[in-house]
């Protein structure tokens, strides 16, 4: 239902990409059409329009529709293939106008611009080989990684951006032709393509000095030794788990505070090359192990305990190691059924924020006993601030519309944009002395494109909410300051939270740069993010309605903003409670409101919506007047149901579990080097005591038959096969 809601306004904008794709492979194809008439009839100004036409294309194609260029490689037109056709048609027309003669300038011609094409293959190939040696086995950031003998990427159109090296040296070689066909000497195109070989062949002599053994970066077994070495020499107390997609890092950045907060030497563990740089500015050492034949080493480092903020398929791999204890902390609670997932019982301890979580295991009976429940609370919510009281009479009330995402299944209101986001937000920008704020999650529309359809149109409707702002709503001179004032924050931090990739940088690049100690400490960077948000906020008048999408300024900062929050079934509502405001909670389920309540136990003390927004104006009245807010009392009720006692803090309960977790994974370790230390000593008093060239013993003293060796052998190979 929800993707037909929305179908229209989804195939017109599909319908509008597609009109632009097959106007590109017109002009590509319109482009041959001309040069081969320019060959047919003898036409120069045909064979350099088409030509010309040609490389325009390709670079608009290369530039801005790389999908398109993707497409048309799977059909086989890869862009050397059509490159090699344009200059072959551009040749043939040199041909039919005799200027391709028999005279040394034209041979002279022919094997430069074959030499160009040798040449950018087999830069091509050793650009491959570089690249390959420049790719780890493990990717670092905040760990001095330099015995690892990395250094500069190689210029970015000699070692990564082949499709810009041969565009490039097209462009110069089809211009230099073009002069050829207009003034009839060969000349002008045997100079350009002799240029170009030039450069093509000292860039080929550059990558290949980057192969020599004292250039080269270390091999794999090097690079696996030297983690070994920094594992043992850093000794990490805690590690945080993570694997994911690009737009899931917030489940793991949501808990970098708490993770810089605790006593110890704690470590970030990934599992996607990518994920390196989707982690927030942080002083915690990062290590990416892709594969999981070296994520078993580190069975043999120090780490005793792994938290894990997400499920994903790769968490299955690292459960394997028997030295670690595992505990799931979540990304946030709600009561929906992904927040009590059977999964959990695959960790050794589940970290909740409060009582509710507790029976919402026990309910649900997925396997995950109770005494293996922690309540920890929710130690990164410090930065929200209490409850202050109704907004000033002649002040605006700020409501906070944050729904949720429409989740992986289809369960009935995971969010609320399909049936009553719009209804929603137009009854907000209708009512007066109501401020919007609107931050949708960050991966609406990531599964159900007809979702991430209604958050453009809401988007739309609060632009243009904005703009009708009356004249005497223009900017005070104190704002445009402060939006001044933001721009040059803006560059500034972007200049001190650089983690991302910089242009022509490649991976190793990228650890050599991003090494320990850590410049900027993450402390000066959080100091500017905060002051960042401060200067946000005074940058806009106090009734301008906003669209918050990115990452800045953070959810908790637009808590700090707002007198209510509407929001779905979510963690956004657990995490909000902590300050006990006003809220409320959509009701797109179908439920009737008693039943509803009881069913989410985050609503017991929420004004409920129906997707009609029914209920908007009590709302509105028992933010503004506090005699009319009837849920004060449950609220406070429910923070504590949910999230656990204030005392003692949250971040105390937090590491306690931390260090007892850890202990107990110390303790087992004890134990099992104990049980293994005399099977090895029998192991080996049999081998010292000459048995001969019989089986060797297993520590329980039985040799295995090589039936069973072999199967052995058998489930271990399919075993790494499957993961």
């Amino acid at each position: 239902m929800r993707t037909e809601l929305n179908a229209a306004p989804l195939s017109r904008r599909l319908s509008r990409r597609a009109v632009t794709a097959l106007a590109l492979v017109a002009l590509l194809a319109f482009g041959y059409v001309l040069q081969l008439l320019g060959v047919l009839l003898a036409s120069a100004a045909l064979a350099v329009a088409g030509a010309a036409l040609g490389i325009l294309t390709e670079a608009w194609l290369l530039g801005r529709w790389r999908a398109l260029a993707r497409g048309l490689g799977r059909a086989q037109l890869y862009h050397p293939v059509r490159q090699l056709l344009r200059d072959a048609l551009l040749l043939g027309g040199l041909a039919r106008l005799e200027v391709l003669g028999p005279s040394p300038q034209a041979a002279l011609l022919l094997v430069a611009v074959l030499g160009c094409w040798a040449t950018h293959f087999v830069c091509q190939a050793v650009a491959a080989r570089v690249r390959r040696s420049r790719r780890l086995p493990v990717v670092t950031r905040n760990i001095d990684a330099s015995p690892l003998r990395l250094g500069p990427a190689p210029p970015a159109i000699f070692g990564r951006n082949g499709a810009g090296r041969l565009l490039t040296c097209s462009a110069a070689v089809t211009a230099g032709l073009a002069a050829t066909t207009v003034t009839g000497d060969a000349a002008w195109g045997a100079v350009t393509a002799l240029g170009c070989w030039a450069v093509l062949a000292a860039g080929v002599v550059l990558l290949a000095a980057r192969l020599l053994p004292g250039r080269r970066p270390a091999g794999e077994e090097e690079a696996l030794a030297w983690l070994d070495g920094w594992l043992a020499a850093y000794r990490p107390t805690v590690g945080m788990y993570f694997s994911g997609g690009a737009s899931s890092a917030y489940q793991a950045n949501m808990w970098l505070s708490t993770l810089e907060q605790l006593e110890g030497r704690p470590l970030i563990v990934l599992r996607e090359r990518f994920m390196v740089q989707q982690i927030d500015v942080t002083d915690v050492p990062v290590l990416c192990i892709p594969k999981v034949a070296h994520l078993m080493r580190l069975e043999h480092s120090s780490l005793p305990v792994l938290l894990h903020p997400a499920n994903s398929g790769k968490t299955s791999q690292v459960l394997r190691i028997p030295t670690i204890k595992h505990a799931f902390i979540n990304h946030g609670e709600s009561d929906k059924l992904s927040s009590c997932n059977p999964y959990a019982k695959a960790y050794d301890e589940v970290w909740v924020a409060g009582p509710a979580a507790r029976e919402r295991y026990r309910l649900a009976d997925i396997g995950v006993l109770d005494g293996d429940v922690v309540e920890v609370g929710r130690p990164q919510l410090a930065p929200i601030r209490p409850y202050a009281g109704p907004p000033a009479p002649d002040a605006r009330t700020t409501v906070l519309y944050a729904p949720t995402w429409e989740g992986w299944t289809d369960d009935p209101g995971n969010t609320s944009l399909p049936l009553a986001g719009e209804r929603i937000v137009r009854a907000l920008l209708d009512e007066p002395g109501v401020r919007l704020l609107y931050k949708p999650h960050p991966m609406t529309g990531s599964v159900d494109p007809a979702v991430g359809e209604v958050d453009h149109r809401i988007r739309a409707m609060i632009a243009e909410a904005a703009g009708r702002r009356p004249a005497g709503g223009e900017k005070a001179p104190s704002v445009a300051a402060a939006a001044a004032e933001l721009e040059r924050r803006s560059a500034e931090l972007r200049i001190l939270a650089g983690t991302s990739a910089r242009r022509g940088e490649d991976e190793a690049e990228r650890m050599l740069r991003q090494r320990a100690p850590v410049d900027p400490p993450a402390a000066a960077v959080l100091e500017a993010v905060d002051a960042w948000e401060e200067c946000f906020w005074r940058a806009h008048a106090p009734d301008e309605h906003l669209v918050l999408a990115g990452p800045r300024p953070g959810i908790y900062a637009c808590f700090n903003q707002a007198d209510v929050l509407i929001s779905d079934v979510s963690s956004v509502v657990s995490d909000y409670l902590s300050s006990e405001k006003p809220y409320a909670v959509v009701n797109t389920t179908g439920l009737p409101g008693e039943s509803f309540r009881t069913a989410f136990p985050t609503a017991r003390a929420a004004t409920v919506l129906s997707p009609a927004a029914d209920g908007l104006r009590a709302l509105l009245e028992a933010v503004r007047d506090p005699a009319a807010d009837t849920m004060r009392e449950a609220r406070a009720d429910l923070k504590a149901h949910l999230l656990g006692p204030d005392e003692p803090p949250p971040l105390v309960r937090f590491s306690r579990a931390v260090e007892e977790l850890r202990a107990c994974a110390v303790a087992n370790r004890a134990r099992r080097d104990a049980q293994q230390r005399p099977a090895a000593d029998a192991f080996e008093g049999a081998e010292g005591a000459g048995a001969g060239p019989g089986p060797r013993l297993h520590p329980e003293g039985a040799a295995p038959s090589s039936t069973a060796s072999g199967q052995l052998l058998a489930d271990a190979s399919g075993d790494e096969e499957a993961l």
